[in-house]
């Protein structure tokens, strides 16, 4: 009688271990990729801050009796109107405020007289997840931007087309997309976008037609590509040459990585 209910009691661990882990193995057969931005996001949504902060951190909720009528986004701009460095914004989230804030009685002052106050998340959220934050804030923030001439254009132009609606902030990916190999959009910053453009010549094709041979022919790739919800479109009529370049040039910088680094404050 032992001796059966081992014999069924192991199959039936290895189905619910299967079950259980499945998705982390599937992540590791196909290379899902997270970047910091996307991460970032995971934890602010975790974390409640779009609550306050609006969708995506788009600012719009409205908090009565602070200064400017609402609580401030993470967009257009904004950050550097609260914070004067990078530093200072993992105050914000560690502390609720950068300490020469909390030491001037009038700051003090008008956060008592509003409706909506910075919580302090410090004991709440590991330093990696403060990290991945701060990446998101500057992907979204507006303040991130190539010093490049041709680069920047291409930044222009990518949010002009819309390409961060599928793509994430500053290319970030992680936008679901069912059907697909992976379940989601390729960004431009890691693996997935160095796997899927293998030289200029097949950045270009992804941009003007939407697809590249080396994909398009394989016949696992094609069944994928039919079978993913949401396509690449073909920018060849609405782009010349010349704005075909500054996104190849913008998109080739993004993939680089060094912006990531570059301190918030020396932005737009």
């Amino acid at each position: 009688m032992v001796f059966w209910s081992q014999r069924l009691w192991f199959p039936l661990f290895v189905v619910i271990a299967a079950v259980h882990f499945y998705p982390t193995v599937h992540d590791l057969a196909l290379g899902v990729e997270a970047t910091p931005a996307e991460r970032g996001y995971r934890v602010a949504t975790r974390a409640g801050c779009f609550d306050c902060h609006g969708p995506d951190g788009s600012g719009g909720v409205e908090n009565p009796g602070s200064k400017d009528g609402e609580v401030p986004g993470f967009s257009g701009g904004t950050p550097m109107m609260w914070v004067k460095s990078e530093d200072e914004m993992r105050e914000y989230i560690l502390d609720g405020a950068p300490a020469r804030k909390r030491t001037d009685p009038r700051y003090r002052r008008q956060v008592h007289a509003q409706l909506l106050a910075m919580p302090a998340y410090r004991g709440y959220l590991t330093g990696r997840e403060v990290d991945d934050i701060v990446v998101y804030v500057r992907a979204v923030s507006g303040l991130v931007v190539p010093h490049d001439e041709l680069a920047a254009q291409g930044q222009d132009l990518a949010f002009r087309l819309g390409c961060y609606h599928c793509h994430g902030p500053m290319g970030a990916g992680g936008s679901k997309n069912p059907g697909s190999l992976k379940g989601y959009i390729p960004g431009w910053w890691g693996a997935d976008f160095r796997e899927l453009v293998r030289s200029d010549a097949e950045l270009r094709g992804w941009i003007r037609d939407g697809q590249i041979p080396r994909l398009r022919d394989h016949p696992i790739a094609k069944h994928f590509i039919q079978r993913q919800r949401i396509s690449m479109p073909a920018f060849k009529d609405v782009t010349t040459d010349q704005q075909l370049q500054a996104l190849m040039h913008y998109l080739r910088w993004v993939n680089g990585g060094e912006w990531q680094t570059t301190p918030l404050d020396q932005g737009r």
